[in-house]
């Protein structure tokens, strides 16, 4: 699991149950709700509002709960209205955690953060402690298959601005400016390339390596932070084993 969004997208694709889909499609029903509010219910217009389209289809979201997320938030249909927050803090060994929500009750996602952090060795932070760690950056991820030449990919990708180009057993991984991952997705789509996900994504500066022991209570920590609802985003600064 790295530090942005690879361990949820990876998760996201993986046959979960239906609990956890529904997990999924409730998340991504907040974020469209914000989105439209911000922007507007008109993905021409609202450029985040087609990425966060493109990321539940990705997801196997239905069409029509597409459509009554984007028609609750534009005042048609009634619905709840959700603000974000969030919250930094530190795991084990030190290792530095920013977790994006969205939320109707403040207090008690507030609550829920911090019992998850307390409960596995972590601490709350105040805001800014360890947000200077990172970077907000756009990630893209294209599919690997027989078709696709790394090397190839690379070229165009950097070709068209890309900053870093990882390569993991299922999928590249492309990093850009954090406002050019829609128009990278869109040029290697038109190249012929099958997108996975195309989001901004808070990246580390730097990881660090935790033994056996932390990292086992890192990623309880992880995980139960993830398993909220009012949770949308997990991020951290922690190299995993299948990473190194």
């Amino acid at each position: 699991m790295s530090g942005h969004s690879k361990w949820h997208n990876i998760q996201a694709r993986k046959g979960k149950s239906d609990a956890e889909r529904g997990k999924i499609f409730t998340k991504i029903g907040r974020e469209i709700a914000v989105i439209v509010k911000q922007g507007g219910s008109d993905p021409v217009s609202n450029p985040k509002l087609k990425d966060v389209i493109a990321k539940a289809k990705q997801n196997n979201m239905p069409n029509d709960s597409i459509e009554r997320s984007i028609k609750k938030a534009a005042g048609e249909l009634s619905g709840v209205n959700y603000e974000s927050c969030t919250y930094e803090g530190y795991g084990q060994g030190g290792s530095a955690v920013i977790v994006e929500c969205l939320t109707d009750n403040k207090n008690r996602t507030a609550g829920d953060v911090r019992h998850a952090f307390d409960k596995f060795g972590g601490s709350l932070g105040s805001n800014g402690c360890v947000s200077y760690l990172f970077k907000r950056k756009g990630v893209v991820e294209v599919e690997k298959n027989d078709k696709v030449n790394s090397d190839d990919l690379m070229m165009l990708a950097l070709d068209l601005g890309a900053v870093d180009f990882v390569e993991y057993d299922e999928f590249f991984e492309i990093t850009t400016e954090a406002n050019a991952h829609s128009a990278m997705s869109d040029e290697l789509t038109k190249a012929g390339y099958n997108v996975l996900d195309a989001d901004t994504s808070l990246v580390p500066d730097s990881f660090i390596t935790l033994d056996d022991d932390k990292n086992s209570k890192f990623m309880k920590m992880i995980d139960a932070l993830e398993d909220l609802d009012d949770v949308q985003q997990v991020y951290h600064n922690v190299n995993l084993p299948d990473e190194e």
